[in-house]
Formats: C-alpha cells, sequence, structure tokens
C-alpha cells in the first residue's frame, strides 16, 4: 500500500511539473521586432542585445524574433504595422519624422561635437524634447537612441581647405535635411540609393560622399576613394519604438523589464560604436587610405552651413530653439 502511495505521489509531482512546464511555455511571449540594416551592422545588434536582456530580466516570459535587413518590408511599410499593432517593435532612425517633424532633429547636422556630448543629450532633457507629443502623435512610444556613427568626407582628392569642398558633386540621401546641408556647404549634392554610389564613383559620375567610419570600412570605400576627412558633420542616431497600446497593456514589472532592456542595449551600442570608429580608421590606414583632420577654419565653416540647414527644423518644429538650446548645455566647456 505505502509503495501505491509513493507511486502515486510521485505520478503527481512528475503530472505538476509538465503541467507547469507547459503553462510556462503557453506564457511565453513573442515579441516581433522589424528593422532595415543587415545583421552585425549597430542597429540589428541593438535589436538583438535588447533581446537578450529582455530575456533574461523576464526569465523567458519574453522572446524577441528579430527581423532585419528589412525582412518585414521597407521602414515606411514595418513603421505602419508596428503602429497598427501587427507586429510589437521595430527599430529605425528619423524616417519617423514624417509623423513628427521634431524626430527629424536626432540628426541635426553639426549640433554634436563627438560621442560623449551626443549621448549626454539623449540620455537627458533634449531626447525628451525631440519626443514630446510623439505618442500621442504616432501610436509608438520611443524606448531608446543609439549612433550608428557620425558621417565623414570620402573622396579621391583630399579636402584641405574650405576652397577644396566647393563644387563637389557629393552622394547625398534623398532626404531635405541632407540634400539642404550639401547646398549650404556649396556642395553639389547628388541624390542617389547608396547602391549605386562604387559606380557613380567609377564612372566619375560623383566625387564622393559621406557615411559613419564603419560603412566606410565594411564597403572598402576606402579602395575608391581614400581619402577620408572627419568631419562628424551629422550623427546617425536610430531608435528601438513598441507599440504603445501593447506597452501600456504590460503588467508594470513587465514596462520596467522592457525599459531596463532598451537603456542596457542602448548602453552597449555607444560604447560598442565608439571603440568600433578607433578600429575603422586602423583599418583605413593599414589599407593605405589616409585619414584627415579638418582645420578649424574648415570646422567653423562647417558649422556655420549647419546652423543655416537647421532652418527646415525652424519652419517645422515648434519647440526647436528648446532642443538646440538643450543639446548646447550637453557641450563641455573648453
Amino acid at each position: 500500500m505505502k509503495r501505491i502511495v509513493a507511486l502515486l505521489v510521485a505520478l503527481g509531482l512528475v503530472c505538476g511539473m509538465t503541467l507547469g512546464f507547459a503553462q510556462a511555455a503557453e506564457a511565453k511571449t513573442i515579441i516581433k521586432m522589424a528593422g532595415m540594416k543587415p545583421e552585425g551592422e549597430p542597429e540589428t545588434i541593438g535589436m538583438h542585445l535588447f533581446g537578450k536582456y529582455l530575456a533574461e530580466l523576464s526569465n523567458g516570459k519574453y522572446e524577441v524574433q528579430v527581423f532585419p535587413n528589412s525582412q518585414l518590408g521597407k521602414e515606411d511599410a514595418y513603421i505602419a504595422a508596428t503602429r497598427k499593432g501587427i507586429i510589437q517593435m521595430c527599430a529605425t532612425g528619423t524616417q519617423t519624422s514624417a509623423l513628427h517633424p521634431a524626430m527629424a532633429m536626432l540628426e541635426t547636422p553639426m549640433l554634436f561635437d563627438d560621442l560623449d556630448h551626443a549621448r549626454r543629450a539623449m540620455e537627458g532633457k533634449t531626447f525628451d524634447l525631440i519626443n514630446e507629443g510623439f505618442t500621442e502623435k504616432s501610436g509608438l512610444r520611443t524606448m531608446n537612441a543609439f549612433p550608428l556613427g557620425f558621417r565623414h568626407f570620402y573622396t579621391k582628392k583630399p579636402i584641405v581647405t574650405v576652397e577644396d569642398v566647393k563644387g563637389l558633386r557629393m552622394r547625398v540621401p534623398n532626404i531635405p535635411l541632407y540634400t539642404n546641408f550639401a547646398k549650404e556647404c556649396g556642395i553639389s549634392g547628388q541624390p542617389m540609393p547608396f547602391a549605386e554610389v562604387p559606380g557613380a564613383l567609377d564612372q566619375g559620375v560623383i566625387d564622393g560622399g559621406d557615411s559613419p567610419l564603419a560603412d566606410i570600412v565594411s564597403l572598402k570605400m576606402y579602395e575608391i576613394t581614400p581619402q577620408i576627412t572627419l568631419t562628424g558633420h551629422i550623427l546617425v542616431i536610430h531608435s528601438l519604438y513598441i507599440n504603445d497600446k501593447f506597452y501600456q497593456s504590460l503588467p508594470a514589472e513587465d514596462k520596467k523589464w522592457f525599459d531596463e532592456a532598451a537603456k542596457r542595449s542602448a548602453d552597449d551600442v555607444w560604447v560598442m560604436v565608439k571603440e568600433g570608429d578607433e578600429k575603422a580608421k586602423a583599418t583605413i590606414l593599414a589599407n593605405k587610405g589616409s585619414i584627415n583632420t579638418p582645420s578649424k577654419e574648415f570646422h567653423d565653416y562647417m558649422a556655420e552651413a549647419g546652423k543655416r540647414s537647421w532652418k527646415l527644423f525652424y519652419d517645422t518644429v515648434p519647440n526647436c530653439q528648446a532642443i538646440l538650446d538643450s543639446a548646447a548645455s550637453y557641450r563641455e566647456s573648453k
């Protein structure tokens, strides 16, 4: 009789454990997150890191499925899908300015001195001011901000003086902010998809372009345009976004997990990009490319061109001046 009772108890324990595992499996929530960059890029790495941290914090309650490289459509398509709740999250940059013009100010020309300056602003009030009213308009909540890198010039001939840049035929993204800034610099901006750049350089259609150092290295642009000028004129900043209705439906503790995962993943990307820039410079030099640091005169010229390009924001963003003043307040005195 005792053996029978013991057996029944054991069976009960096994069934209880099996039921517990089944319930845990059923309780797991899948989070789908879309992005535009391929694997290995800071955006995609940030997406994976968010998933890793969320799984750890929630003890496996949430599983993030990452769809990079526009697998779920182009940016406008997957942003729309996130707004509708078809997917829960996405990663993108200033494409969200179509919903809220202030989001374009994440990439304000000549706004930040370096990555440390930008990080202080993005982790401070500047980021809050840019996002003011965004969730109400879009139905999306901005979870963090992280860099893809500063854009620098790559050209066939060296850029030393202000006169060297004037009249250059440079590829620019087909975005008003970028084309306007190029014009203010005296550059002949040539809007074209990035994929067409190598061919355009070979054919002499353009003299160069601008990209973060990571892109210059990954695509070996230094082989065609060996002159890299560290202008750092625009910092490309992306963010993770979440459908706000989904976020608001989460229990209070779960919201904290999502917030903390977003913070940790952004922290990692800031560090990674800073370290990656130094490695990229070493790679360029090792492959007979040249890295040029602009003179103070050239930097001042670029800074004034940047300020003139801000007119676009004054015309479209009601709290533009507050955002600019806030960003300036995080600059270290020298």
